[in-house]
């Protein structure tokens, strides 16, 4: 049995969110009181009183869920004994989530992640003003369908529209302008998919608008300290595992206007070996998501006291 440890992303932030494992665990205390102290404001507060609209903010949302990961890590080695680069063979994380999967390799401190989830989402959201930009999903279609319908709509209305996810099981999301946007979801009920929805996102993340919070992110990143990983992260960008600090920079910066290729990501560790998942943090989307990429492996969500059981039973 070999193991990866994965990381969810934006989306999967919910008021209350690793507030029992904090009230249960010092480990976890400790994390969420590091990313205040790096953020110089109380971000734990947001995340287990709210308001929603407050934690919902890009800026807010992306460290907040670092924290829960990383606390949820940091109670895995406290209670069951876990040893990250001797009982996993990758770790990853989808789209923010991968700065968690480095952070939790060792790769980068939990201070420097919280600080760079910070800008980021501060950078991603000023890319692009309110209501400028779009993100779809499209529901029970391939990828290069996707991409044909994506390409289309940017013909038609001479703007931007990239997938920005390939998630898995038919499901990927296009970003860009809102007109172009708008055309894809057009585009793709005319060719007959399943379903075409707009997500209710503040931003058109992982797409070409996004290139000033790229430039944001490449200043940030040449003067942050980065580790090399204590294991191999597979990354978004490439699909495949990254080991040297060079490329951790040059693909984190690729990463904000680049596809997240998590469908490929997963099926890359499965065919490695891989047969368990374990997500640690907010949710379980990463969960629900595995089953349609790699059916036969078995995936368990760690973000909760009550969680560690079912840890312990997985491994």
């Amino acid at each position: 049995m070999a193991k990866a440890f994965v990381f969810p992303g934006q989306g999967s932030q919910a008021v209350g969110m690793g507030k029992a494992l904090g009230e249960a665990f010092p480990q976890a205390r400790a994390v969420y009181e590091e990313v205040d102290a790096a953020l110089g404001a109380p971000l734990s507060n947001i995340m287990f009183e709210g308001p929603e609209a407050e934690l919902t903010l890009t800026a807010n949302a992306q460290p907040a869920l670092m924290a829960v990961s990383l606390a949820a890590i940091r109670v895995l080695e406290a209670e069951a004994g876990l040893d990250l680069p001797r009982d996993a063979k990758f770790v990853a994380g989808h789209s923010l989530g991968e700065y968690s999967a480095l952070a939790a390799a060792g790769a980068l401190s939990i201070a420097d992640t919280a600080r760079l989830l910070r800008l980021r989402g501060q950078a991603m959201q000023a890319a692009v003003p309110v209501g400028a930009g779009a993100m779809a999903a499209l529901i029970g279609v391939e990828f290069d369908a996707a991409r044909e319908i994506a390409e289309a709509a940017a013909a038609a209305e001479g703007k931007v529209c990239q997938i920005a996810n390939d998630n898995g099981g038919g499901q990927i999301v296009v970003s860009g302008a809102k007109a172009a946007v708008e055309k894809a979801i057009l585009i793709a009920k005319e060719r007959g998919v399943k379903r075409a929805v707009p997500l209710p996102v503040s931003a058109p993340f992982h797409c070409a608008l996004m290139q000033p919070a790229a430039e944001a992110m490449r200043e940030a990143l040449a003067t942050t300290t980065i580790l090399a990983p204590k294991l191999p992260v597979v990354a978004n960008v490439t699909a495949s595992p990254i080991v040297s600090p060079d490329d951790i920079r040059r693909l984190l910066v690729e990463q904000v206007t680049g596809t997240v290729r998590w469908r490929e990501c997963v099926a890359y560790m499965a065919g490695e070996g891989v047969d368990r998942f374990v997500e640690c943090g907010a949710g379980k989307v990463l969960t629900g998501l595995l089953k349609r990429i790699a059916s036969e492996a078995k995936g368990v969500a760690v973000g909760a006291p009550e969680d560690l059981d079912a840890f312990r039973a997985f491994v």
